[in-house]
């Protein structure tokens, strides 16, 4: 059986990395976990986890992805809390596209125990 690697960067196949989260046999358990998983969604097209994975009160009621856009590359460039012992962290990363790049710094915090996206802001370079 083939192993794919994970679109997120890290070095796990995509089953044993973000897959986990996708699928729900396991919930993130950092914000950068969850951003990570969330970048594949968007890589993969996973619309469901991206919704299940958003603050209720930011939650847009349908998402819809370009199925034109390709992801191509993730860079974490810091990340503040989010960790087992918060309830909210930020993670500030980078996610190249074919054309160009994003630079985004994304807040999270928990809901009933699991990270949950909340926003995102774009600092400039």
């Amino acid at each position: 059986m083939t192993t794919r690697s994970c679109p997120c960067g890290r070095p796990e196949g995509y089953e044993d990395c973000c897959g986990r989260y996708h699928s729900g046999a396991a919930a993130a358990p950092t914000a950068e976990a969850l951003m990570r998983s969330r970048y594949s969604a968007f890589a993969r097209g996973d619309v469901a986890h991206l919704l299940r994975t958003w603050h209720p009160r930011t939650r847009p009621a349908r998402l819809d992805l370009d199925p034109r856009m390709r992801w191509n590359g993730l860079e974490i460039l810091g990340t503040e809390a989010g960790t087992a012992f918060h309830t909210s962290g930020t993670v500030t990363f980078r996610a190249s596209y074919r054309g160009g790049s994003l630079l985004e710094r994304s807040r999270f915090e928990r809901v009933d125990g699991a990270w949950v996206y909340v926003d995102g802001s774009f600092p400039e370079e």
